[in-house]
């Protein structure tokens, strides 16, 4: 074998491999760009965000939108690596972190999408790990990098970590640790209301709808307490109970949920990186 044809076996592998991370950076991208763009949403970002500070919708998307580097850094470290390693985790971490930095500028110095540079690209990773796998099994392999230890991480707690440890709340982390149930959950829920003729929107407000029902998001446990949370949480069953968001009923009730949480400033942030996942999941699975 001459070192001409190796050379050029190395070199397709590793254009095939950088064309593959970016293609799941793009559809996590996207369907990030999508979640930001649904409406009308309770309390998140297709209007001006609730509170003082809060992004805008313009903004979310292009914080997601300076996200794609990152992700694609992340599925071409795993797709390299190729099993689930503590060295891997580490890399991660480190791409992630500079991801996170990356979208701050980009939205102005909001702390903008950090729940989804965790949850996209631990799933944009253990999708480049397994070609082809089912969302399960990507989710699976997501659980498998979450439990291992980044030695690179900050010590300093973090609000969510400290909200998780007063409240028992699973916080992204414990998300991220069970194989993202909300997300396969989400993924279920919009599958199964495609297959009964629901329009696409109503069948993705649902979806989310659905997350927000059951999410302990220590966003908005940090911000507003137990009650804040169990008025979103009740707020979202409240529309899935009147028939959902494609029902006069429901859709009614989705309006009074996105006014109260508009008054009252709260933002269910936690819910979005989530049903953001889900969609990519829906994606390439």
């Amino acid at each position: 074998m001459d070192e001409s044809g190796a050379g050029g076996r190395k070199a397709l592998t590793a254009d095939s491999t950088a064309a593959r991370a970016a293609r799941l950076a793009e559809a996590a991208v996207s369907a990030l760009v999508e979640a930001v763009a649904l409406t009308p949403t309770p309390g998140l970002t297709d209007r001006a965000g609730p509170g003082p500070g809060a992004p805008d919708a313009a903004t979310a998307r292009w914080a997601a939108l300076a996200l794609r580097p990152g992700l694609a850094a992340m599925a071409g470290a795993a797709a390299r690596t190729g099993a689930a390693t503590g060295r891997l985790r580490e890399e991660l971490g480190a791409i992630g972190r500079a991801a996170e930095r990356t979208a701050r500028v980009a939205a102005c110095g909001n702390r903008q999408h950090r729940g989804a540079v965790w949850a996209l690209g631990l799933l944009v990773s253990a999708a480049a790990l397994d070609e082809g796998a089912a969302a399960a099994e990507v989710t699976a392999t997501a659980r498998s990098l979450a439990l291992l230890r980044d030695h690179g991480a900050p010590r300093v707690p973090s609000p969510g970590s400290s909200v998780s440890a007063r409240y028992g709340a699973a916080g992204a982390k414990g998300e991220a640790r069970a194989g993202f149930p909300h997300a396969r959950r989400a993924l279920e829920a919009l599958r199964g209301s495609r297959g009964r003729g629901t329009d696409e929107e109503d069948a993705r407000l649902d979806a989310l709808l659905g997350v927000m029902s059951t999410l302990q998001d220590t966003g908005l446990l940090y911000r507003a307490g137990p009650h804040g949370l169990r008025l979103v949480q009740s707020g979202a069953r409240t529309v899935l109970d009147a028939g959902g968001t494609g029902t006069a009923t429901g859709r009614e009730a989705l309006y009074a949920l996105d006014e109260e949480l508009r008054s009252r400033g709260l933002r269910a942030g936690g819910s979005e990186p989530l049903f953001a996942a889900a969609l990519f999941l829906d994606r390439i699975c």
